[in-house]
Order: structure tokens, then C-alpha cells, then sequence
């Protein structure tokens, strides 16, 4: 895949341009869910548990709960929005009336909803930290994990749009496949400790656990056995997406 970075840091501007004007509208919903979650089970069902993976509730919730804000971050930015620009409003192929080419377009998207996901989970964080939910030093050591997740979902999500045929699909890549992530993705309860054998194998293969487990990991400030495998999972899935996106991309928008 070739980009042209400038290109692509153009189709990131526009983007943000457009950001600018509606910020407050789009930044508040996203931003106060995970909040909403964090103080409604942190101190609603905290009351009723003593302790959840050795350490308070409401703390073990905190940094399950900073990924899924990156992960909601970069997923609306690259399913609905994406999918308007592309086949209603007609954004990319005005872009391609100039010298900017389709992998430029996909490169900017992703770039853009790592952005995204990295102001809603960032701020969250911030919130955390607040909280005395994590140590300074432990939050920045955590932040790079933000946009990290911002990517995998990205590509996830670009993935997911390119190829569907109509803009209701949406509802079951959210109601099927990012709530049953936010579920059982290691979030609001320690998954070894309630699941076993294959189960185990299968949430392995679930997107969102690794971003979890490493910003989990990251909060406790101890090098965890699977940091590798996470981070080779993340890194992985998300090149293999791409490199498929971009071919559906170039199809897409130059057919």
C-alpha cells in the first residue's frame, strides 16, 4: 500500500475542520458513557464487592473501561461517518478529483479515528487519574495504549463499512459485535477467573481483551506474561485489516 503522507495528513485536516464546528456535540455522549459506567457499578455494585482481581471494583473497572472509550472513539468515526462521506455525500470522490489517490483517503480515515479515540480514551484517562484510579506515571505509561486501540478498531471498522451494502447493517456490528466485545472482554470481571478450557481459547481471539489486559496491565505497573501476545495480536489483526481495506478502497473508489 502507498501513501502519500501529505496526502493523507490533508484528508486528517478535513476531517477535523469539520470536528471543529460540532466538537462539544459529539465529544459529551461519548465522553460521559463511560463515566456513567464507571461511577454506576464502581460505586453502585462496589458496594456489594469487597474486591474483583485484588483490588477495588470501581478500580479494577477503570482501565477495561479507558479502552472501551478508544474503541467507541475510533468505531462511530469509521462505520456511520465513514459510510455517509463515502456513499452519500460523496466526500471521496471529490478527493480524487485531486492528486490525492484511495489509499491516501483510507490512510487519513484511520489516522482521524486513532485521533478520535485517542481524545475520548485520553480524556477518560485523565478522569481516571483524577480519581486516584492510577498513578500519574502509570497513566502515561498507559496513554500510548489509547490510540493503539484506536487503531485495531479502526481497521476493524473500515473493514466492516467497505463492505457492506447498506447503512442499517450498522445496528448488528454494534448490538452483535461490539456489545458482546464490551461484555466479555475481560472488563467487568477477571474471564480466568470464570471461564475454563476452550472458553478460554475462544476469548483469545476476542479484539478488545487484548487492549484491555494491556492498559490492565499497565494501571498495575507490572510487566504481564501476555504484554507480547497482546501487543503481536493488536499489531497483527490490525496490518491484515488494512491491507484488505485498501484493496476494497481502490476498488471502491475507482470503479
Amino acid at each position: 500500500m502507498r501513501v502519500s503522507p501529505r496526502h493523507a495528513l490533508s484528508v486528517w485536516k478535513r476531517n477535523f475542520a469539520l470536528y471543529r464546528r460540532t466538537w462539544k456535540m459529539n465529544l459529551l455522549p461519548n465522553f460521559f458513557e463511560p463515566i456513567l459506567y464507571l461511577v454506576s457499578m464502581g460505586i453502585g455494585v462496589g458496594a456489594y464487592i469487597q474486591e474483583m482481581g485484588g483490588t477495588s471494583y470501581i478500580a479494577f473497572l477503570a482501565p477495561g473501561l479507558v479502552a472501551v472509550a478508544a474503541m467507541n472513539g475510533a468505531s462511530f468515526e469509521v462505520t456511520y461517518n465513514a459510510y455517509v462521506r463515502m456513499n452519500f455525500e460523496k466526500t471521496y470522490e471529490s478527493m480524487l478529483t485531486t492528486p490525492i489517490q484511495p489509499e491516501d483517503v483510507l490512510a487519513g480515515e484511520i489516522l482521524w479515528a486513532m485521533t478520535r479515540s485517542t481524545i475520548y480514551g485520553g480524556c477518560f484517562l485523565l478522569v481516571v487519574a483524577a480519581m486516584g484510579l492510577v498513578p500519574p506515571l502509570r497513566a502515561l505509561v498507559a496513554f500510548p495504549i489509547v490510540p493503539l486501540t484506536g487503531l485495531l478498531f479502526a481497521a476493524i471498522g473500515i473493514a466492516f463499512s467497505l463492505r457492506i451494502p447498506s447503512i442499517d447493517l450498522f445496528s448488528f456490528y454494534f448490538t452483535l459485535f461490539l456489545m458482546p466485545l464490551f461484555l466479555f472482554s475481560d472488563v467487568f470481571f477477571p474471564l480466568q477467573e470464570r471461564l475454563t478450557g476452550v472458553w478460554l481459547q475462544v476469548a483469545e481471539l476476542l479484539p478488545l481483551l487484548h487492549p484491555v489486559r494491556l492498559m490492565r496491565t499497565a494501571f498495575a505497573g507490572e510487566l504481564g506474561p501476555m504484554v507480547a501476545w497482546d501487543l503481536a495480536y493488536v499489531a497483527l489483526l490490525s496490518m491484515l485489516l488494512l491491507w484488505a481495506a485498501a484493496r476494497v478502497t481502490r476498488r471502491r473508489l475507482t470503479q
